[in-house]
Formats: structure tokens, sequence, C-alpha cells
């Protein structure tokens, strides 16, 4: 799937900086991957892309906007020039045998 999203820095400790997914992506990685309360947190396995940087993570439950987050590491930001407040257009893969 793809969307556009904003990088936004967690207050909390580590300084992680995520991308929301859209409610729409959220919907169809459910449908998809059926439920996963219990195993993991509800995190899945994901291949993701912004711009030329590919990387493979998981993406988090966020129980604030219903949706899932999208950890986007130092090296894809610091590769295509971007950081929190900026918008990145994502493509992003679940990856078969998703469940952690």
């Amino acid at each position: 799937m793809e969307f556009s999203g904003d990088l936004w820095l967690s207050p909390g400790p580590g300084g992680w900086t995520f991308i929301t997914l859209p409610k729409e992506c959220a919907d169809q990685i459910r449908f998809l991957t059926g439920s996963r309360k219990g195993k993991a947190w509800g995190m899945i396995k994901v291949k993701a892309r912004i711009g030329s940087s590919a990387w493979q993570t998981t993406i988090w439950p966020d129980k604030a906007s219903g949706s899932f987050l999208l950890p986007v590491k130092t090296a894809v930001r610091k590769a295509e020039k971007i950081s929190s407040g900026d918008r990145a257009d994502v493509v992003l893969t679940v990856m078969a045998g998703s469940e952690i």
C-alpha cells in the first residue's frame, strides 16, 4: 500500500520517530492479518520504503489513533533528508508470516 504521512517525534524515552498510518491502511492491514490480540503486542512485520531507502521493521498498534505506527530509522531519515514535521510518501508491504 502507498500513503503519505507526517513524521513525528515520540515524547517518550528513546526519541523514536514515527509516521501514523492512515486509518484506511490500518483497516486493510487488520483485514489481511486477522486478529493480533495477545501476539507480541499486535506488532506486524513489514517492508517499508521512503524514496530510495527501504527497510524491514514492525508496525506498532496505537490505541490513541486506532491505527499503527511506522518507526522511521535514523539512517532512513538522514538518507532521505527528512525529520520530524516533514511529510513523506511511504510504500508499505505486509510480510508473509507477519506474526512476531
